[in-house]
């Protein structure tokens, strides 16, 4: 699936609400310590992560395109 952002990047919490994976920014953290979350195929749980136009993010089997 491909994700379309309009600015230079976008935070991993912002990305999980934008991609409907998640309702409120609040629930990033507990998201994120219950869901395995690859960016560009490196594990992780920073929800500060800055997420790039080109990368890809996993989420469990959900593989998703970030695109400007």
């Amino acid at each position: 699936m491909q994700i379309k952002i309009h600015t230079e990047y976008i935070t991993l919490g912002q990305f999980l609400k934008f991609a409907g994976l998640i309702d409120t920014g609040g629930q990033a953290k507990d998201f994120l310590a219950a869901n395995l979350i690859a960016v560009n195929g490196e594990a992780t749980a920073q929800r500060g992560k800055k997420i790039h136009a080109g990368d890809v993010i996993q989420v469990n089997e959900a593989v998703f395109k970030i695109t400007r």
